[in-house]
């Protein structure tokens, strides 16, 4: 459902140029694995649609639309500016959220888009009403932070997925929202869902064969060469871990308020590596001995900087 906009038109609020003048948390690692899923999704004609529950202000929701094939469907479900059923997910929302509208989203949105995504303000517990169970193939998880939500999602989403779809859980590992960890765990343990990979960010997986999948992204990122990752084992199968620090972002969707000077790469497709023409950076010179004790001094436990302090202080006197 799309309820009307009530005070203020998207249109007359600040257009952001670039993705990264949209606020939040959308780091390259998870870029990259959201452009190359979708993108081995599609190598293989994959049906499905698009699910996010929980766009804060829209950068990965902008990011996803720009994936979206002509014959599917992106399906938005956030609280906005509703007020929540219960007290506990009330004060998260006013803590973590205080500043989201609807309006903002709206607007971020179709600074990169012409068209708005399927959008269902409410809780993401109602999302079953509005989306064909079995029809997703990408969904990301990045709603409320409470353990019973996010149980309640993962069970939602995985009606929702297909055969073979991927399900991605934001701040699986925060220390701010333990719940996420418990609820993504638990669903592995005892929910059928099974680890594909994780960044320091998010984890995916998936109630299909992780294995093929396991196998393509590696053969993908041994290709690439600017990723750094490993394979663990949890429960004697196979889950690889990545890293993508200095690594090359995936194409961004242009915003449509920007006259761009070059042709746009087409999201998802493959992309030539940059040749470097700048000069090696000059090293840069070496910290002083005081410098290096200031530091020192600044993130040593306070016992150990206690005793460099008295110890400094009995040689000079």
């Amino acid at each position: 459902m799309t309820a009307p906009i009530a005070d203020q038109s998207a249109e007359q609020l600040p257009r952001p140029t670039r993705l990264s003048d949209v606020k939040g948390w959308f780091f390259t690692a998870d870029q990259l694995l959201f452009d190359w899923f979708l993108a081995h999704q599609q190598d293989r004609s994959e049906p499905g649609d698009l699910l996010e529950l929980g766009a804060y202000m829209g950068k990965s929701a902008i990011f996803l639309g720009a994936r979206l094939r002509p014959d599917e469907r992106f399906t938005v479900c956030d609280l906005f500016d509703s007020p929540a059923e219960d007290a506990s997910n009330s004060k998260e929302m006013k803590k973590s959220y205080a500043t989201l509208t609807r309006r903002a989203f709206e607007a971020n949105y179709l600074a990169f888009h012409e068209e708005l995504p399927t959008i269902v303000q409410g809780l993401s517990s109602v999302v079953g009403d509005h989306v064909d169970e079995g029809s997703v193939r990408f969904a990301h998880i990045d709603a409320s932070h409470l353990y019973e939500h996010v149980h309640g999602d993962i069970l939602t989403v995985r009606k929702l997925l297909t055969a073979h779809g991927v399900v991605v859980m934001d701040d699986y590992r925060a220390e701010h929202c333990p719940g996420v960890a418990a609820a993504t765990w638990q669903a592995v343990a005892n929910e059928g869902l099974r680890p594909i990979c994780i960044t320091g960010t998010k984890f995916y997986g998936t109630w299909g064969d992780p294995e093929p999948l396991q196998k393509a992204l590696v053969e993908w990122i041994t290709s690439r060469g600017d990723i750094w990752h490993e394979v663990q084992y949890v429960n004697d199968a196979p889950l690889v871990r990545l890293s993508a620090k200095g690594a090359e972002e995936p194409a961004h969707p242009v915003s449509r308020h920007t006259s761009a000077t070059r042709t746009p790469q087409r999201p998802g497709g493959p992309r030539a590596p940059k040749a470097s023409t700048a000069r090696p950076a000059a090293r840069p010179p070496a910290p002083s001995r005081a410098a290096l004790r200031r530091v020192a001094l600044d993130v040593l436990p306070p016992v150990v900087t206690r005793a460099l302090v008295k110890a400094r202080r009995a040689r000079t006197h």
